[in-house]
């Protein structure tokens, strides 16, 4: 089953919830971030975050402490806390970057979050008590291009980067001042600061840029999205194996583990499809929709042709997808649940819907939904 929230026909490039899940931030693809509160079937607007001044491109909301992060082309990063009276207040995060931060994530305990951008600089973030500012802390090396996605390892400690070099990297975003040190991985034991763990290639040949990472719920896989319509899965319990899956699907752009060996990725088709982890190989499982398209005559008269011109501007009788999302999946967010035991997610699109898929009642309706 799927909820449909509609917001206009403006896109919507990034959305996130709240810790209750009653609210909801989202920026249809603009400077502005947009609160939204849960009223009855409908939804309320109670704030607009605005300080940003180009198009944000990410927004992370801390569950436990209700902070919110966004950032954006303006090369800045807020923090927004809500008052007792209500209203957000700002601070301004200086990232010493100067092209385009692109995603944001708070880690998993929350006491720092990481922004990738364009400058070939992840930029690791925490608050100095002392001073009560932000403090960023840059891994450079051996990034060459843009960085487009990020996610944390379980530990707080490892951080996953995807970049347009084609390549993904581990690294450790261990920060002294604030945490003890961290005990041994599969990803390695040495973990100072901007430490390079790991690095995979999305292909030998280069394989396209990296849509989208994701840390396996125990922190022993790693997961990506390329843009050569790929899932791959790197396993570190299993000597840094790659398991790689081509589909012939169009590429995937957000990905996440909704079981412990079983993927949800949605991008170009519009739609999420399952993913499969064996021990030795990523299967496609199913898409999580099914195609809605209705039984035509086969009869189109050229009277219909031209009315349909008329009234609806367009060219063909069928120019709508036969699924809810009618452009492509921006980003998919777990609503309910936990990685790796999803109970709902939640999917955002250029069409201006977010769409919740209860896994549940989709597994009751459709007998073919591999999960």
């Amino acid at each position: 089953m799927t909820t449909i929230h509609k917001f206009g026909a403006t896109p919507i490039s990034c959305h996130a919830w709240s810790g209750n899940r009653s609210e909801l931030a989202l920026s249809h693809n603009s400077k502005d971030v947009t609160l939204y509160n849960a009223k009855g079937q409908g939804w309320e607007k109670t704030a607009v975050l605005d300080q940003h001044d180009l198009r944000v491109t990410g927004i992370d909301w801390a569950p436990t402490t209700n902070r919110i992060v966004t950032c954006s082309s303006d090369r800045n990063a807020y923090v927004w806390v809500k008052g007792p009276d209500g209203q957000w207040k700002y601070t301004l995060v200086l990232l010493r970057i100067n092209r385009a931060a692109t995603c944001v994530r708070w880690s998993p305990e929350e006491n720092k979050f990481a922004v990738g951008s364009g400058a070939k600089i992840i930029s690791v973030c925490y608050y100095e008590k002392d001073n009560d500012w932000w403090v960023a802390k840059h891994i450079k090396k051996p990034l060459k291009s843009t960085i487009t996605s990020i996610d944390w390892h379980p530990n707080n400690i490892l951080l996953a980067a995807g970049s347009s070099d084609f390549k993904v990297r581990v690294y450790s975003g261990f920060i002294k001042e604030i945490e003890p040190k961290p005990s041994a991985t599969p990803w390695g034991a040495r973990m100072p600061m901007g430490n390079l763990m790991t690095e995979f290639s999305n292909s030998p040949n280069g394989g396209g840029w990296v849509h989208a990472v994701s840390f396996s719920p125990d922190g022993s896989k790693l997961a990506w999205a390329g843009h050569d319509s790929s899932i791959s899965v790197a396993d570190a319990a299993n000597d840094m194996l790659v398991m790689k899956l081509k589909t012939n699907l169009l590429p995937m752009c957000s990905l996440t583990w909704i079981r412990p060996n079983t993927i949800a990725a949605a991008g170009h088709n519009c739609v999420p499809y399952t993913f499969i982890v064996e021990s030795d190989a990523v299967k496609l499982g199913s898409a999580m929709e099914e195609d809605k398209k209705k039984e035509s005559s086969g009869k189109t008269s050229a009277m219909d042709l031209f009315k349909n011109k008329d009234k609806l501007g367009q060219n063909e009788l069928e120019t709508k997808l036969n699924f809810t999302h009618q452009k492509q999946i921006a980003e998919i967010r777990i609503v309910g649940g936990q990685k790796g035991d999803v109970d709902t997610f939640s999917t955002c699109s250029l069409d201006g819907k977010i769409v919740v898929w209860n896994l549940k009642t989709l597994a009751g309706q459709m007998k073919g939904l591999k999960i």
